[in-house]
């Protein structure tokens, strides 16, 4: 049955109508999506690409350009884009594991997986937690490899006071749907360092502009603004992931069916104005979320046996949903079981570690990451959707509450 009003899976700042009118056809590049992600995150230079996994590609090409080595090591637990991208850059994906209980490097595993080979480790800061980037880099500095950071959901969110994607040598966001500011598919990649900047832009300059697929963009960046909204969610997507669910294609329902061959260009003006009208809201909606954020975790935290993933000490992340590790596989399962189809913004981020997709795991044939896929076995997402009531969110909290009691 079609469900017309219910929440996001993630929480997405909508679009509205004034992003579209005239003014968006300002030229002055103070005005520009580029400049005012610059001034946000506080670099002097940003470079929009067309989408998070094209501007990881990007950052991949440049660096190619400055070293002969071919591993890059990639979280055990993370997006499947992220394994592709590399795969898309004629690279090698090395695996490793995260510690017990999170999805950040386990230290042991990454200094046994980083070597003189290794080109670059990708640290990724999941679903807007601050992950503890400061030892990935003292461990990738020791063998002279590049640290990139994977901060997709994470724009807006610090560590001791500095933007997240500012540690490595090259970061890179989405602006993907659902990822806080949007063009619908987008992305974007900053860098501090001169000489990497600059092999950025002849990387990126080299992308071919194609135009059938902008003209798609623009269209379903309009469907956008009139779909993302309690009304309109169940015909975007909670139609979609109900049928799948009933017929039992987990993968599917999330979105991990992701392919090898993904479109690489660039990025029209037109996007890039309606984005620059948005990122004018950015600032205040992550302050509203975060305010959500707060009076939702001390529900969350009274429920026993449930970890909630929060930031390292100094961090202070940006809430688009929560991810809980739930006591056992099974307890996960009977709360998704109740929950999942039901339009409340519940549900699994990724169904496997990397090495469990069918499609990737010729890749990772040796890769030994138990506490990865025992992660990926008992975690669930909750939205923090500004549009969820917190009568509904009490109602998940409820149910978390009576499963875990079994246990």
């Amino acid at each position: 049955m079609l469900k017309i009003t219910e929440a996001s899976p993630t929480a997405g700042l909508a679009l509205s109508w004034r992003d579209f009118i005239p003014q968006i056809f300002s030229r002055n590049p103070k005005h520009s999506l580029e400049q005012k992600i610059a001034d946000f995150i506080g670099v002097d230079e940003v470079q929009i690409e067309c989408s998070g996994t094209a501007a990881l590609v990007v950052a991949l090409e440049a660096i190619k350009t400055l070293s002969d080595r071919k591993y890059v090591v990639i979280s055990a637990y993370t997006c499947p884009w992220v394994a592709l991208a590399v795969l898309k850059a004629n690279l090698i994906p090395v695996l490793a594991d995260s510690r017990p209980g999170h999805f950040d490097f386990c230290e042991s595993a990454l200094k046994t997986v980083v070597n003189n080979e290794t080109l670059a480790v990708v640290h990724t800061h999941l679903a807007g937690r601050v992950a503890d980037v400061q030892k990935t880099i003292a461990i990738a500095r020791n063998v002279g490899a590049f640290v990139i950071e994977d901060a997709a959901q994470s724009m807006g969110a610090h560590l001791n006071d500095k933007a997240v994607g500012r540690f490595g040598d090259i970061g890179f966001f989405s602006l993907g749907v659902g990822k806080g500011l949007t063009i619908f598919a987008g992305g974007c990649v900053v860098s501090e360092n001169p000489m990497l900047r600059e092999a950025l832009r002849r990387t990126s300059g080299a992308l071919p502009s194609k135009r059938f697929l902008e003209a798609r963009r623009i269209v379903e960046l309009a469907g956008y603004y009139m779909l993302y909204r309690p009304v309109g969610m169940g015909l975007a997507f909670g139609h979609h992931l109900r049928r799948k669910l009933k017929r039992g294609n987990l993968i599917q329902a999330v979105g991990d069916d992701c392919s090898f061959t993904f479109p690489l260009h660039q990025v029209g003006a037109w996007r890039k104005f309606v984005g620059a009208n948005a990122a004018n809201r950015l600032p205040s909606f992550i302050g509203q979320t975060k305010l959500l954020a707060e009076n939702r975790l001390k529900q969350l935290k009274k429920i026993p046996n449930v970890q909630v993933m929060h930031d390292i000490v100094g961090g202070e992340g940006v809430w688009p949903f929560f991810i809980l590790l739930m006591p056992t596989e099974v307890v996960r399962d009977a709360v998704l079981k109740q929950l999942w189809n039901k339009g409340l913004g519940v549900g699994r981020l990724f169904i496997h570690a990397l090495k469990d997709y069918g499609y990737l795991t010729p890749y990772f044939l040796e890769a030994n990451i138990p506490n990865a896929q025992a992660f990926a076995s008992k975690t669930l997402i909750v939205t923090n959707c500004v549009w969820l009531s917190e009568r509904d969110f009490a109602k998940i909290c409820d149910v978390i509450s009576e499963q875990v009691s079994h246990v």
